[in-house]
């Protein structure tokens, strides 16, 4: 991409114009148990420039789409920190939908840094994340990448009170059910030998559901998850895919936000936590500043985020 010269040829002056892209942030969580949620808590208590040097060349869709303010520091969840770029539209989606869900999840004030289990802060806010889901993580190693899908998933399904439905898998293959969690049962693990145990009274509060929470990102990883999602095709991308690819190590990601063009062309927001524990995160787009945080797979062969490349063959979606 070369530098744009405006030569007057009376005076022979050249100009060298530098380009400034905007950086993007996100927020908002939505009903649980407003009084459980305080209560757990309480508990557990910009612009980015282009070098002077050569711009940066990348398949990015940056000069087919007019420069837009797209970064509301002030507001305090995805939808309404980040605009879609010029051109692009917000896909409508039903208000009870887990996409509805994730666009609106609460976020902390743009520029707070992501916190790790132990109190320390990613010193990384614009190198790798935007801006900060408001989320309590509480003080064990526990909330890491595919751990922050799988809490995602079960927040949206205990919000919508579809306990039945919120069940997953130990890498040792335990259907770890949380309609018998919050029935009283508890699960002992032995080595590969895990079962259920009766062991207290029913209870469905909020701390009950996070308590349950807690053992499945014990056992469970991406290496599990990545069995219990369904292989989709890229160009049907919508809001809850998630990039996956498990391993240890392994990394996931889930796609929060998503808009379209005329021409039905997608662009996405991005959001991971990562190893060790730390709170879920809006990533940057590096490849393509103008646009980000949105992302843009046109003419791209692989995902390629901050702290992980992905092959386009590994989004997944729940069922």
């Amino acid at each position: 991409m070369k530098k744009n010269r405006l030569v007057i040829i009376s005076f022979m002056f050249i100009f060298l114009i530098a380009c400034k892209k905007p950086n993007h942030n996100v927020n908002e969580n939505i009903n649980h148990n407003l009084e459980e949620i305080k209560e757990y808590n309480n508990e557990l208590d910009e612009t980015n420039e282009i070098s002077n040097n050569e711009p940066y060349e990348s398949n990015n869709i940056s000069s087919n789409v007019e420069e837009v303010e797209i970064l509301n520091k002030s507001e305090m969840n995805i939808n309404d920190r980040y605009n879609p770029p010029q051109g692009y539209t917000r896909v409508e989606l039903e208000e009870d939908s887990f996409g509805s869900f994730l666009r609106n999840q609460q976020l902390k004030p743009y520029g707070e840094l992501v916190e790790y289990y132990d109190g320390r802060f990613k010193n990384s806010q614009g190198r790798v994340y935007d801006s900060v889901f408001d989320i309590n993580i509480g003080d064990r190693d526990l909330h890491q990448c595919a751990d922050a899908i799988m809490l995602l998933r079960a927040e949206y399904l205990y919000s919508q009170e579809r306990y039945d439905d919120i069940s997953f898998h130990f890498v040792s293959g335990f259907n770890a059910e949380y309609s018998k969690w919050r029935q009283g049962n508890r699960i002992k693990v032995d080595g590969n030998d895990v079962k259920f145990y009766k062991a207290t009274e029913a209870d469905n509060s909020y701390k009950t559901f996070r308590k349950y929470m807690e053992i499945v990102m014990a056992y469970a990883s991406t290496l599990s998850l990545e069995k219990e999602l369904v292989s989709v095709d890229v160009n049907d991308i919508q809001i809850g895919d998630v990039f996956i690819k498990g391993g240890s190590p392994g990394h996931a990601i889930i796609v929060v936000d998503l808009a379209k063009n005329e021409e039905g062309e997608s662009i996405f927001i991005l959001a991971q936590s990562y190893m060790p524990a730390q709170q879920t995160q809006i990533l940057i787009n590096a490849k393509d500043k103008n646009i980000s945080p949105w992302y843009s797979l046109k003419d791209e062969t692989k995902l390629d985020t901050p702290e992980w490349d992905f092959n386009l063959d590994k989004l997944k979606r729940f069922e």
